[in-house]
């Protein structure tokens, strides 16, 4: 059976490139959303797989619930496309760390298990703050150096500083999981998330990075939280090695292809314009270790 493999790309599409030739394999099926930000859209192309590009374009943005949407949106298109073994969830930075023959190989010996990342530390009051209470103009999160960007933060500040002087909480019966959105799941849980599909757009509208908790919190009340293949390890659990520092995700440079090829996970993120070599170095890799 074919693998779906969901791609969020908004730049760096010279890297995109890179990663749909690292997929081009016949058992695959590629599904592509281009942010509808960018106006000039990219030339994407595959000579073995089947690669659609995603005609409905979401303006996405960071923290926003339009996050969701758009990785529901990708799982929908895949989904009612065909039925797949598994559904790699991937940005357009990303790239696989093996070859394809590994990688059926890999997801075939433990075909049925959900590859989802649960973070380890302690996440109580960060669940508290992004899910448990209400953030106003959500989808300017980002920060904006004018005078309506100074005011939406000020205005949001006193909102969430209202909230809990008060004790206003909302979803206060969900207990809420987290982990990275990057996820390898199978064709059943897919089927079993967009039952929901309406269910969480409700629940995560003015959150802040629900992106990273709604997957994880449906998959652990359910019976596939019997199937995750690693609770212990969210980068073991979800196959993804991502290097973070002070809270954000550090680019992989030039001169640390031993160091990835080396770990024991199968997708990587996340790589830049800037350091193509060690994309090269990686295609190169992944494409010749038949």
């Amino acid at each position: 059976m074919k693998h779906a493999y969901l791609i969020i790309a908004h730049q760096e599409f010279e890297i995109l490139n890179y990663l749909l030739a690292s997929l081009d394999d016949q058992r695959n099926n590629i599904f592509v959303h281009i942010d509808k930000k960018v106006n000039d859209v990219p030339k994407l192309s595959c000579s073995a797989a089947k690669l659609v590009v995603l005609e409905e374009r979401i303006d996405v943005r960071w923290a926003d619930v339009s996050q969701i949407e758009v990785e529901l949106l990708l799982f929908k298109t895949a989904y009612h496309y065909a039925e797949h073994a598994y559904y790699h969830l991937l940005s357009g930075v990303d790239m696989p760390l093996r070859s394809q023959d590994y990688i059926h190989a890999f997801f075939e010996k433990h075909r049925g298990k959900e590859f989802v990342g649960f973070t380890q530390a302690e996440i109580s009051k960060q669940l508290e703050r992004k899910v448990k209470r209400f953030h106003l103009f959500p989808r300017h999160f980002r920060r904006e150096n004018s005078f309506l960007g100074f005011t939406r933060r000020f205005l949001r500040s006193i909102f969430l500083k209202f909230q809990e002087v008060t004790g206003v909480y909302r979803n206060r019966a969900i207990d809420f999981k987290k982990g990275t959105n990057w996820v390898s799941v199978t064709h059943a849980f897919v089927g079993y998330l967009l039952t929901y599909e309406a269910q969480i757009m409700q629940t995560y509208q003015h959150t802040f990075c629900a992106d990273e908790i709604f997957l994880h919190t449906l998959c652990w009340h359910s019976d596939f939280r019997d199937c995750i293949y690693d609770f212990q390890s969210e980068g073991r659990g979800s196959q993804r090695v991502i290097r973070w520092k002070d809270n954000q995700i550090c680019d992989w440079k030039n001169g640390e292809f031993e160091e990835l090829v080396n770990t024991s996970f199968i997708f990587a993120r996340k790589f830049n314009s800037k350091n193509m070599e060690l994309v090269r170095q990686v295609i190169c890799y992944v494409t010749k270790v038949r």
